[in-house]
């Protein structure tokens, strides 16, 4: 394999799999105090900010990054501080990051303060996890915080509950273990969501029989109905689970349309649309190219009653108009011709004011930035050369992070590329700023830019080159 990023029942459980600690107690209910003294802004609370769709509502952003005078003093860094392995970005709540990182055999859960960075709590367990493909062992989801609970989810399949202020158990879950999950090409990749009084998670599970499968055949593997599992947020015991999907590294996404809640999974063999509180399955839409290694890693975009889904490996993205027990194409991508309205990768593209902009290409050499029509797919702009891209939007800008840990910022113009501002995160290799296939740095190669960028109370956050940068988009007044 390249390197590369690469009928429905409802069965429900009456005895719990999970293990609850004596930490858990009704205190998880409450919030915990708020170390924050910045006065505007929101958190950023789980994977793809406070709306899961990657935009941030705050306003006052500078625009002006280089320090051409003391009038125009450019970003300012407020700290960093070194990170263990992993490709998760951090969230925020109430003046606390919380990271989830490996350390040598060990899954850490880290908080700190949102602010200075210092250390408040760590929690640990242990793990053995390998990948197949010889990417880093380390977690591939964010935490996901609620109330004074921390969700994190591990690339081995450990699920597990602690609380925000001190770093406790509540519960934990051994997801491989309970449901027969046959590791995929790199482990877990997929991002739970809280929906009311459920954590609604991929898990893909498989028969017994599945088991005696070599590692890496995944199209040999069948399911066993825990595609997706919903779970008591307060105690990890089981809800319901339904279809036969396996898991992919698509985050879950939930949704309100038409009045009613809607969950949406991208699994390995395309789209499930269900109700959170039920589920009940409404839709099962196959999208998955027809290769072995190909994998669904972008999170569907939601717009009114629109579902827009997209992959890289092959057949492109497709645009759905969804409704309870049913689903409609509205446009897809041509199999049969190699031009594609937009091919993510693991990046999600962003909408806003009837456009779609997002990352098109697999490898770092065909890449491109461009914004598409969200109606028909028709591209508007594309800019090559800038390697795999994720995208923020923020105050009628987007923050453009490559991989290679160049930061840029551009307008959210239709028309045109117009990029304000840049930014090198790390120090770039001798030659060109726009850099081909197999050249990053070393720091790039052991840990890429590839979280997308979040910011909470005006500081801007970002992950690579093994390191966790804060600066200051929006000064205090």
């Amino acid at each position: 394999m390249r390197r590369s990023f690469a009928s429905l029942l409802i069965l429900p459980f009456l005895l719990s799999t999970a293990f609850t600690s004596a930490a858990a107690d009704e205190s998880s209910d409450g919030l915990p105090a708020n170390l924050g003294t910045r006065q505007t802004g929101v958190d950023w609370h789980s994977f793809l900010g406070p709306t899961g769709d990657g935009k941030s509502p705050e306003k006052g952003i500078l625009t002006k990054w280089r320090n051409l005078s003391p009038e125009t003093p450019g970003l300012k860094l407020v700290w960093s501080r070194p990170l263990g392995i992993g490709y998760d970005p951090p969230t925020i709540s109430r003046g606390r990051l919380f990271q989830f990182d490996r350390f040598g055999d060990k899954a850490r859960l880290y908080a700190l303060n949102s602010e200075t960075g210092e250390l408040l709590w760590k929690y640990e367990y242990d793990t053995d996890y390998e990948d197949l493909y010889g990417y880093n062992n380390g977690p591939r989801c964010s935490p996901i915080v609620d109330g004074n609970r921390v969700y994190t989810y591990g690339v081995e399949g450990r699920l597990t509950c602690v609380s925000a202020d001190k770093g406790q158990e509540i519960w934990q879950v051994n997801t491989f273990k309970d449901f027969g999950v046959i590791q995929n090409f790199f482990g877990v990749g997929s991002a739970p969501v809280v929906e009311g009084d459920l954590l609604l998670v991929m898990v893909g599970g498989s028969p017994p029989e599945s088991q005696r499968v070599a590692p890496g055949q995944l199209d040999r593997v069948e399911g066993n109905g825990s595609g997706i599992v919903a779970f008591d947020k307060r105690t990890g015991k089981v809800r319901y689970k339904i279809t036969d999907e396996l898991a992919s590294y698509a985050s879950m996404k939930t949704a309100t349309i038409g009045g009613r809640r809607w969950g949406f999974a991208f699994c390995r063999g395309g789209l499930v649309g269900f109700e959170p509180a039920t589920g009940k399955v409404d839709f099962h839409y196959p999208w998955r190219d027809a290769s072995l290694e190909s994998v669904n890693a972008s999170v569907p975009v939601v717009h009114d009653k629109q579902v827009f889904i997209s992959e890289t490996y092959g057949i492109g993205s497709s645009l759905l108009e969804v409704a309870p027990g049913t689903h409609k194409v509205l446009w897809k991508d041509d199999e049969n011709k190699r031009a594609k309205a937009m091919q993510t990768h693991w990046n999600t593209p962003v909408y806003h004011a009837g456009y779609l902009y997002g990352c098109s290409g697999r490898h770092m050499s065909n890449a491109d930035l461009r914004c598409i029509d969200w109606k028909t797919g028709k591209v508007q702009w594309k800019v090559p050369d800038l390697t795999r891209t994720s995208l923020t939007y923020i105050d009628g800008h987007f923050l453009c992070l490559a991989e290679d840990g160049m930061l840029t910022l551009f307008k959210a113009d239709p028309e045109a590329y117009l990029e304000v501002a840049s930014l090198a995160l790390i120090p770039k290799p001798a030659g060109p700023r726009r850099i081909g296939e197999g050249s990053t740095a070393a720091e790039v190669d052991r840990d890429p830019f590839w979280a997308a960028p979040i910011v909470s109370h005006g500081l801007l956050y970002v992950r690579g080159g093994g390191k966790l940068f804060c600066y200051e988009l929006i000064p205090q007044k």
